[in-house]
């Protein structure tokens, strides 16, 4: 994006605020026609809100002109056609700015004028879901109340019945509109049903005893819980992109030139932490079941790599094998409605739901919603991708879907590189790997032999490759591993 000043060009002049998945969507959009963009942060001027509004007839955000045309938000965008989108962009490449342009900020205004963007924002709001508001409402309006089922009290519940009266009551709705909207809100994720409490079949009104709670106030540990996401969803695959743009920033400010160690003393206090913080809210209505394989493996990976940082920044990190334990099995996210762990995303997803280390059954049972999304096979390579925020984990990078398998195979070409994931002594005919593959051998084929072949088929040209070739054609090899090195990746 450029930065702000005078010109006669043509221009794309986009108006947005931080933390928006719409407007990072619109300006990816954008950045790929090839014209110039100006972005607009309005909640660092707040001067030109009433402007804006008065040009656009809007309060949402991105609010998006080509020259003095103004196009819309960021659906707008998205369903413009072919032709009349190279329409807009010829005539930005083309035609001089008009005297009627929309306005930008004075160039004397430094960028840190507006203070914080949450303070900032105002009424200026992502583009909200359709059912936003009502559930905001539904918030007030003594419905969501503690029920007793049998022995047991369920806090912050309602029921069927309570919802739909409530529904045609205040919003003036027939009951088979009623009804139709609180299966809606059951399926687009803004409500849950309190798990053990009358049918669970995933409809709405599955008994007269059944109870909901709205999805904020399901009790889980998440981290990104406790408000709801509210803006209108996101295809899970952009949002994995307008994720991995933000940890990008982040990872390259903070990672030391190796890559392999992390600043989190300065990360956390990084205006681009709180807003990628904002952003992993809208993860918890994402629908997961389209994705392809590749997108999988792209979205979860690098969603694995932020909750690691995540964790880290809001519970410290653990520093004896409990504190490990624990760690992988509690931080977690709330993603497409359900809670998935550091685990849960390793071993459930992305290993085929596999037992993971000191596991002793598979992280989803047969009826386990989250195995909808598990990968139909371990994908070893996500060993190499996958960074625990300790010295001995691979260095922290992020992903796409496209070319994602060559990108896996770099990484472990690059991991295999070093001495403290594989060394040989020709002498003893001995090859020492790093625990990794010790503690995931079935993924490597579950034999010293099979991993040994596996190791040297995706090392790249080298005389540690010759090497190992040598001492694998002599025969009778012995295999070793290497300690781990479980202290953190800290660079404090």
């Amino acid at each position: 994006m450029e930065d702000f000043k005078s010109t006669t060009l043509g221009r794309v002049t986009v108006y947005s605020i931080q933390g928006c998945p719409h407007c990072v969507q619109a300006k990816a959009t954008l950045g790929r026609l090839g014209v110039p963009v100006c972005d607009v942060d309005v909640g660092r001027h707040p001067e030109l809100r009433a402007r804006v509004k008065e040009l656009t007839g809007r309060s949402s955000v991105p609010q998006i002109f080509f020259n003095n045309i103004h196009v819309g938000g960021n659906d707008d965008l998205q369903k413009l056609a072919p032709e009349e989108l190279q329409r807009l962009v010829n005539l930005v490449k083309k035609e001089p700015l008009p005297a009627d342009a929309p306005p930008l900020p004075e160039e004397t205004q430094a960028e840190d004028v507006a203070g914080e963007a949450g303070e900032t924002d105002g009424e200026f709001v992502c583009e909200r879901d359709e059912f936003a508001d009502l559930v905001e409402d539904l918030k007030h309006g003594n419905v969501i109340a503690a029920h007793r089922r049998g022995l047991t009290l369920y806090k912050k519940s309602f029921s069927c019945d309570q919802l739909v009266d409530w529904l045609q009551k205040e919003k003036g709705m027939a009951r088979a509109e009623a009804c139709s909207t609180g299966q809606a809100l059951l399926q687009k994720k803004y409500m849950v049903s309190v798990r053990g409490v009358g049918q669970q079949d995933g409809s709405f009104g599955e008994g007269k005893d059944a109870l909901y709670r709205l999805l904020e106030d399901d009790p889980h540990s998440a981290l990104n819980a406790g408000q709801t996401a509210a803006c209108s969803p996101i295809q899970a695959a952009e949002l994995s992109l307008i994720v991995r743009e933000l940890i990008l920033k982040l990872f390259s400010e903070h990672l030391s030139a190796d890559g392999k160690s992390v600043d989190y003393k300065g990360m956390s206090a990084n205006p681009a932490f709180e807003r990628y913080c904002e952003l992993a809210v809208q993860l918890q209505r994402v629908e997961l079941l389209s994705l392809s394989r590749e997108e999988k493996l792209a979205f979860f990976i690098n969603i694995y790599n932020a909750l690691v940082i995540h964790g880290y920044l809001r519970l410290g990190a653990p520093t004896n094998m409990w504190q490990r334990y624990r760690f992988f099995n509690y931080v977690s996210y709330l993603i497409g409605g359900e809670v998935f762990t550091l685990q849960d995303i390793e071993n459930g997803v992305l290993r085929g739901n596999r037992k993971g280390v000191a596991q002793l059954l598979r992280p989803f049972s047969k009826t386990d919603p989250r195995l909808q999304v598990a990968l139909p096979d371990a994908e070893p390579l996500i060993h190499f991708a996958l960074n625990c925020g300790a010295k001995g984990c691979p260095p922290i990078k992020t992903y796409t879907p496209q070319d994602i398998d060559s990108q896996l195979r770099t990484a472990a070409e690059a991991f295999l590189e070093n001495d403290d994931a594989c060394l040989v002594d020709s002498g003893k005919r001995e090859v020492r790997l790093s625990q990794i593959f010790k503690w995931y051998k079935a993924d490597f084929g579950g034999t010293d032999e099979k991993l040994l072949t596996w190791v040297v088929e995706h090392m790249g040209a080298s005389p540690k490759k010759t090497s190992l070739q040598d001492v694998l054609s002599a025969g009778k090899t012995k295999v070793s591993f290497l300690p781990y090195d479980w202290s953190s990746n800290s660079s404090h």
